[in-house]
């Protein structure tokens, strides 16, 4: 769902549509594959195709080994959480392989450190989960697939849960998407929040993508 009147995350350098930006995707076990290649694909196309080079895209892993998601889809971290650098985006992908993440409170701690630092933070899927379990959607809007919704109340029982929409803005720096393919339409509404339509634009028909208005 495109929200145009929410505030555009102020940039560090109070310049929201200029400079280069870093996006992190979080990857894991039994991550979804289209969570974490969706968003990929938006960024990385924006960076190609965008004026200066707006965005540039780098994977977290929990730890340096490979991470196998679903169907044995597999990503090679750029980082671990250890040693990732800050990133201006950080994306948290869903999946099966969030449930035992839960319990992850070095992930978590990490999320919360993350959180305070970037300019947005999107999660796709049930990757509003881990947020939920992190704090970080308290007294907030949120959404999340449409099989989660009642374990994404339960984590953050003060989250008021979205149903029928691709993304919410949950505040100034969270934007949470529906299942699967909507981390798509929330990556671009970011990419347009951040950069402006062009790029959008630019991103949209190279990917030949539907786009959700």
């Amino acid at each position: 769902m495109w929200l145009p009147n929410h505030p555009t995350p102020t940039r560090r350098d109070n310049d929201p549509m200029s400079s280069h930006r870093t996006v992190a995707i979080l990857a894991f076990d039994d991550m979804e594959v289209l969570d974490f290649a969706g968003p990929y694909e938006v960024f990385n196309v924006a960076g190609e195709l965008g004026e200066g080079s707006p965005f540039s895209v780098f994977s977290v892993g929990l730890t340096e080994a490979p991470a196998v998601g679903r169907g044995g889809f597999t990503v090679t971290p750029t980082y671990s959480l250890d040693d990732a650098p800050p990133a201006d985006v950080l994306v948290i992908p869903g999946g099966a392989g969030t449930r035992p993440l839960l319990q992850d409170e070095r992930l978590l701690a990490w999320l919360r450190e993350r959180a305070a630092e970037v300019e947005l933070l999107l999660s796709v899927c049930t990757g509003a989960l881990l947020l939920g379990a992190a704090g970080l959607l308290e007294r907030r809007s949120a959404t999340t697939h449409h099989d989660a919704f009642d374990e994404l109340a339960a984590l953050s029982p003060t989250t008021k849960v979205v149903q029928g929409q691709r993304f919410v803005r949950s505040d100034e720096r969270i934007v949470t998407s529906a299942g699967v393919s909507a981390g798509v339409d929330a990556s671009l509404y970011v990419v347009q929040e951040l950069t402006g339509p062009e790029t959008r634009d630019r991103t949209v028909s190279e990917m030949e993508w539907m786009w959700q208005s």
